[in-house]
């Protein structure tokens, strides 16, 4: 998850020499100039991200089949859930208050003097510290439940399960390394720059749409996420401020009519999960909406962020956002083996008395997890030792892609303890000479 220069504990130390940033020797006047902090941005991150761990509970659907256990999507396959997904798909606008925190913290680190390099150095850290925790762990489980005589189809679903939302973590990673590049293109040509994005996400989709091959629209990982970071770099240079209120609804509305058009004609499902995997032009719209519904409610939820129980609630959650992600889903996949393993009567999922019990199962989650946050909170907050290896934008790029294959080889085929060591490996490689491992500092008052 994202952090701004204000959250994050990360400090780069400076080395003796150094190489040229990316796109120039000194960032443009206009990029080092830091962007204002805005508690709307804090706030809007930790409710998407609240709602993305209570949206992966209600999924979750534990029974009893004819042929054994069953853990499965309970909301897969109910009519009404499409329709919801219009409200309950916030990635995009997660990742809009990504690309105004990541323009902001580059903003503040180029002022002082830092490269590209050192903002890569620093994303990197955040993310993957907490990733090898994880993933070393989740790996030695299964080996563990495998001992332990646990089926191996079991083992298996535990281990693609808890994979699943790690796609997050390899686009993350990718989009943020990007930032000092994008920002400098944003700086000079801010219309082409979206524009252009804009139409890759089209060519991409024509193409998929054209030939069947839904494989060619994995390219738009690339391109719809790009284009939504993007988006938070408008919102944070005060672009989509100084529109006024008329010209954001009417773009809203606008936006939302085209994007049922084309769900409506087929060109894109109505459900906006679906849209999801692989990511479409869909996303891309309903970011443009969500965009400006919520520059048009700011300044209410600036207020409402001035009071002191939401203030520590952001605070809280923004400082172990990637660790709340990271273990939600390992948390949900326990607390559904033990649901299998107890006398407890397990209802139909989807069924009327499922629902009912839904309150006590998003407790029940919650109080595992908090306690998992706090022993593992700290990962994600490491210190930047003084590099082994020069900050250059190469090697640091170098160190993302590693990163970005650590997470794909979890993906292919899921957490296994064969693809738990390669991923782990990966990992360490890309975090050499850039954390301070041993080193934990505490978290920010």
């Amino acid at each position: 998850m994202n952090s701004d220069a204000t959250t994050t504990s990360i400090r780069p130390v400076k080395t003796a020499q150094r190489t040229a940033p990316l796109f120039a020797k000194q960032p443009p006047p206009g990029l080092r100039k830091p962007s204002p902090r805005d508690a709307s941005i804090d706030v809007v991150r930790s409710i998407c991200l609240l709602v993305v761990v209570a949206l992966h509970a209600l999924m979750v659907g534990v029974s009893v089949g004819p042929h054994g256990p069953v853990l499965e999507n309970a909301l897969d396959g109910e009519a009404w859930f499409a329709s919801v997904t219009w409200f309950a798909q916030i990635m995009p606008l997660f990742f809009i208050a990504g690309g105004f925190s990541s323009i902001s913290q580059w903003r503040a680190m180029s002022a002082r003097g830092d490269t590209p390099g050192d903002y890569i150095r620093a994303r990197l850290v955040r993310l993957l510290v907490p990733s090898v925790v994880l993933v070393g762990l989740v790996g030695a489980g299964l080996v563990l439940m495998t001992l332990a005589g646990v089926p191996a189809d079991i083992v298996s679903t535990a281990g693609y399960r808890i994979s699943q939302p790690l796609w997050f973590l390899a686009v993350y990673l990718g989009s943020s390394a990007l930032v000092p590049l994008l920002a400098h293109a944003h700086h000079i040509a801010r219309v082409r720059t979206i524009v252009g994005l804009l139409l890759a996400i089209a060519a991409v989709d024509a193409l998929r749409i054209v030939t069947g091959q839904t494989a060619f629209g994995y390219a738009n990982l690339i391109f719809v996420w790009l284009f939504i970071q993007q988006l938070g770099f408008w919102l944070a240079d005060g672009s989509i401020g100084r529109m006024s209120q008329a010209a954001r609804k009417w773009t809203a509305v606008s936006t939302l009519a085209v994007l049922m058009a084309l769900t409506i004609s087929g060109l894109y499902s109505g459900d906006m999960y679906i849209n999801l995997n692989p990511p479409t032009g869909a996303l891309a719209l309903l970011a443009v909406a969500q965009l400006m519904i919520f520059s048009l409610g700011q300044p209410h939820i600036r207020r409402w962020a001035e009071t002191p129980s939401v203030t520590y609630l952001v605070r809280v959650v923004g400082s172990r956002a990637m660790t709340i992600y990271l273990w939600h889903m390992p948390v949900l996949v326990a607390l559904a083996g033990l649901l299998l393993i107890s006398p407890l009567p397990l209802p139909v999922p989807g069924g009327a008395e499922w629902w009912m019990t839904r309150p006590y199962w998003l407790l029940a989650c919650l109080c595992v997890l908090v306690p998992i946050v706090r022993v593992f909170g700290r990962f994600e907050h490491v210190r930047n030792p003084p590099s082994l290896f020069p900050a250059t934008s190469r090697w640091a790029a170098f160190s993302t892609l590693l990163g970005v294959a650590g997470v794909i080889v979890l993906l292919i085929d899921g957490i296994t303890p064969g693809t738990a060591a390669i991923s782990v490996l990966l990992f360490s490689c890309a975090l050499i000479g850039h954390a301070d491992l041993p080193g934990l500092t505490t978290l920010r008052k």
